[in-house]
């Protein structure tokens, strides 16, 4: 296959940036998208052009480092991290657009590269449990029921790519809000923090910059762990319960 790729371009977060238009041969169906771009930066390496600059970790679709706008898709055309996305999804010939994450909360780094420690600082404002709970009971001690146990284990799959945020028209992260609030409030652990966590973590949220939900989709549409729209309908419920109960 033979391509043009349409990149951003960028030194950092004070330049204007630009789309550059870069050929690129002698890919195969195979590849996957980042290897694909490895390809592109070996030849322009091999030309004395400086490579573009891309996250990249596990590649495995586990850890949401590879995140790409692909002709204007988060993630690209199919239901999949982009390091999960292979080339078969594209034709010879084709003209591929490729852009980092559109968010002012996320501050393009360089390139196609942006930082995400928003999602870091809205964790660290409650997205866990710290209350005391002794050492590690017999697991049949607890009960908890099925559906609640699928659906935070179903919520917690959410890896914070920021896919949510990018294809929001709003820049709204409140998908992945509501999954982390979601999948901790389920469990019998989580239930003394509730109401802080969800106050907490929303008024962080907003401090980030990140936009409202109105409620479009697009969010869940892109998330490549299939997250559920009705995680924000939970998080509404439980702010609701929390400034309730708080006067």
């Amino acid at each position: 296959m033979n391509l043009t790729l349409k990149i951003w371009r960028q030194n950092d977060a004070a330049d204007a940036g630009r789309l550059v238009d870069y050929p690129v041969e002698g890919i195969t169906e195979d590849m996957s998208f980042l290897e694909m771009l490895d390809v592109l930066n070996e030849q322009l390496q091999a030309r004395g052009e400086e490579p573009v600059a891309f996250d990249s970790d596990c590649r495995e679709g586990i850890c949401g480092m590879c995140s790409l706008m692909i002709n204007g898709e988060a993630h690209g055309p199919e239901v999949t991290t982009t390091c999960q996305l292979h080339m078969r999804s594209f034709k010879d010939g084709e003209t591929i657009t490729i852009e980092p994450w559109r968010a002012s909360a996320f501050p393009i780094i360089r390139d196609l590269v942006v930082d995400r420690s928003a999602f870091d600082r809205i964790i660290q404002a409650g997205g866990y449990i710290s209350v005391n709970t002794g050492a590690a009971p017999e697991a049949n001690n607890i009960q908890v029921p099925k559906v609640a146990a699928d659906r935070a284990f179903d919520t917690a799959t959410c890896i914070g790519c920021g896919a949510c945020a990018a294809a929001c028209p709003n820049a709204s992260a409140m998908l992945f809000l509501g999954a982390k609030v979601t999948h901790l409030g389920e469990l019998p652990q989580g239930q003394a923090e509730r109401s802080p966590r969800v106050v907490n973590m929303l008024n962080q949220h907003d401090a980030e910059g990140f936009g409202g939900c109105t409620n479009i989709g697009e969010c869940a549409t892109a998330c490549p762990k299939e997250i559920p729209l009705d995680v924000i309908s939970q998080l509404n419920k439980d702010f609701r319960t929390a400034k309730k109960y708080a006067g």
